[in-house]
């Protein structure tokens, strides 16, 4: 089911702008299904990354493999923040790869 364009706008706002577009929409759209799934995404993805950032801490101690790992986990969380981008502005929704199932098993709203 394709949606309006207000439903588009606030789930990109949602997805591009990370925790304040997950607060934004959550006060402004709770009721827009649309809206709340792709926030409920985007608070995974800043989820993920949060996590990642801890994660590269453990491998700043090793020079070489602490580049590769810190280049390839934010080559990989763009992709991941991107791609929401472009499924949120589509009008169906569709889950992020990886990390967008977890959205509805995490959050119940």
């Amino acid at each position: 089911m394709a949606k309006n364009d207000e439903s588009k706008l606030y789930a990109f706002l949602a997805t591009f702008l990370s925790i304040v577009g997950f607060i934004i929409a959550l006060v402004a759209k709770k009721k827009d299904s649309y809206v709340m799934f792709y926030a409920k995404q985007s608070l995974i993805v800043f989820i993920v990354a949060f996590v990642a950032g801890i994660i590269q801490q453990f491998f700043w101690f090793i020079p070489v493999f602490r580049w590769f790992i810190s280049s390839a986990i934010s080559v990989l969380l763009l992709i991941l923040w991107i791609m929401s981008w472009i499924y949120a502005l589509s009008g169906s929704q569709k889950e992020v790869p990886v990390v967008g199932h977890l959205a509805n098993e995490w959050f119940k709203f």
